[in-house]
């Protein structure tokens, strides 16, 4: 759940390869990306957003005041929950952490429609953390964060990974089981617990990737596609309703098909394979580095970012993956070749920030270059650019909470968060609230 990133040197140790194990990339990256990272400034000393929750006398979080949306206010479009989600509607959604234990899913989840005004949210569910062993049963994991989603009238996106050992001859979590149909039993399981509050699921989680897809094929496009179709006609049979998305790829360079495979080369064999007879959208994923949502990946050299960037990958090394805007609107090109009406669900966003924090991830440097303003203004561009491309249904914004309940400032996902480490809002927070969301 969230975002890793691993670097290491290339065999021959000329340059260094990044791969985002959640929404980035696998390119080349400039030798001159300084070894060791530039001091960063001090934090801030008082937030200028949204105080941090507030503490009881006897220690427990104050909730904040409900500022509950109303489907009796004619200015807000409220589709009731019992509805399919419109195919003409655009979805504003964003990940949570979506561990119950962690954190009070019902402030989250007022937090996320009642503050930020969006529709949907996103969890991540991990199949080996409720069935660590077959008889085990831990749902507790989960089951409040699905069930307070639905409460606070926010539709509920589920990516579902994360296979039990056991259920692998190889062993580890790092692939799909040997028989896809555990899969499909996880499922039914999962929606018969849950009937009419999940309203979409993503199935896997960048199978590009050997440390996400290790399976006796290896990476195989058209094994994936084969195992979305046990998943697709499982959900289906259980709730029509429900959207499927196929589970979104890393953008990454080119691969050996053995540790990653370029995600346009993999799209293009999962889409021959059939993939779009059995997803309702096509799921994308994209870190935006340090460049803009609207930059394409060969014209970032040009922009005035190119100057003074400290992480030099995507303007010494131009390649698609750089590029959210590159990524999307190919992505899109792709899937209208086969399907002119089948859209894209961008299952997560982000661009991240250092700025306030005296230390950044190993691998994150891009996170150096990026202002809190520029990661405002950078989401809320992002949006409105999804939005008025036409092509994307749903899009959800990696991350809500993970500044706050994560390990600090060098863990990947927190300077993707729009809250810091002490919970305190960032300006993409207060950016997004304000943000007009257009159906």
């Amino acid at each position: 759940m969230g975002k890793r990133l691993v670097s290491w040197l290339l065999l021959g140790g000329v340059v260094m390869g990044l791969l985002v194990a959640c929404g980035g990339g696998e390119t080349a990256v400039s030798p001159t990306v300084p070894a060791v990272a530039p001091t960063l400034p001090p934090a801030p000393a008082t937030a200028t957003l949204l105080p941090p929750p507030q503490i009881t006398e006897d220690g427990e979080p104050v909730s904040p005041p409900d500022t509950a949306v109303s489907a009796d206010d004619p200015a807000i479009d409220i589709i009731p929950l019992d509805q399919p989600w419109p195919a003409d509607a655009f979805g504003y959604g964003i990940q949570v952490h979506g561990n119950a234990t962690v954190g009070n899913p019902a402030d989250t989840m007022n937090a996320v429609r009642n503050q930020l005004g969006l529709d949907w949210v996103k969890m991540q569910i991990q199949w080996w953390l409720v069935h660590p062993s077959p008889d085990a049963d831990q749902w507790f994991f989960y089951d409040s964060v699905i069930e307070q989603a639905h409460a606070h009238n926010l539709r509920l996106m589920v990516s579902v990974v994360g296979a039990p050992a056991w259920t692998r001859a190889q062993g580890g979590e790092n692939g799909p089981p040997d028989d896809y149909n555990q899969y499909a039993q996880f499922l039914t399981e999962l929606l018969t617990r849950h009937p009419g509050r999940i309203d979409a699921i993503e199935v896997w989680n960048e199978q590009n990737l050997d440390r996400e897809w290790t399976s006796p094929n290896g990476i195989s496009p058209e094994d994936y596609v084969e195992f979305l179709r046990v998943a697709y006609e499982t959900i289906k049979a259980i709730d029509p309703n429900i959207i499927v998305i196929s589970g979104a790829l890393s953008p990454t360079g080119t691969g050996d098909w053995i540790r990653w495979a370029d995600d346009f080369e993999y799209l293009d064999r999962a889409l021959a394979a059939g993939m779009l007879n059995y997803a309702d959208c096509v799921g994308v994923h994209h870190n935006g580095y340090n460049i803009g949502p609207d930059v394409t990946f060969d014209a970032a050299g040009s922009t005035p970012e190119a100057q003074t960037a400290v992480f030099r990958g995507p303007f010494d090394n131009p390649h698609h993956s750089w590029s959210f805007k590159t990524t999307l609107d190919t992505y899109a090109e792709k899937v209208h070749a086969i399907d002119p009406n089948k859209k894209l669900c961008v299952t997560e966003f982000g661009w991240a920030s250092s700025e306030g924090y005296d230390q950044v991830p190993t691998g994150f440097e891009f996170a150096l270059d990026n202002t809190l303003e520029e990661q405002a203004n950078f989401i809320v561009q992002a949006y409105q650019q999804m939005h008025d491309s036409g092509n994307v249904w749903l899009a959800f914004l990696f991350n809500f909470d993970f500044g706050n309940k994560g390990s600090g400032p060098t863990d990947d996902p927190v300077p993707y968060s729009i809250v810091d480490i002490n919970g305190i809002p960032r300006p993409a927070f207060g950016a997004i609230a304000a943000m007009e969301k257009k159906r």
